[in-house]
């Protein structure tokens, strides 16, 4: 069995979440007429540790969901304020604490993701129907 102790990292890898994530950034994303039905995926290249939606526009709310059948069949989705520069400035999620590989988007038409990356490969978060949650109570 040599080389039987150099294995990848999964998704219950504590060690990958303890220490601060790799950068992860996308700016100014028009998600309100998505190239897909459902919106825009915004796809990372690692699983993520933590990440962050910021609404810019100041019209539209952005709608979030972590699969295209959450943003369009379920309802399993969650919205970010429309932006008030007036009183609070840009709408945001808050920084949340999810293990994901991408996040769909929708609704508005300037959106910035950032997030904190693990090393984790994003396929380590594939079900029966591709990669992420999708299929899953609450999810899609």
């Amino acid at each position: 069995m040599a080389g039987s102790w150099n294995l990848e990292a999964g998704l219950n890898h504590v060690g990958a979440y303890q220490v601060s994530g790799r950068p992860f950034a996308s700016g100014s994303i028009n998600a309100k007429h998505g190239l897909r039905p459902g919106g825009h995926e915004i796809q990372f290249p690692y699983v993520a540790k933590w990440f962050k939606v910021i609404n810019n526009d100041e019209t539209n709310i952005c709608k979030v969901a972590f699969s295209v059948s959450g943003m369009t069949g379920s309802n399993n989705f969650f919205t970010v304020d429309a932006a008030d520069f007036d009183a609070f400035g840009a709408g945001n999620s808050g920084v949340l604490d999810l293990k994901v590989s991408s996040i769909w988007i929708s609704g508005s038409t300037d959106v910035d993701v950032v997030a904190g990356l693990t090393t984790i490969n994003k396929a380590r978060t594939a079900t029966d129907a591709g990669i992420n949650w999708s299929g899953s109570s609450g999810v899609g």
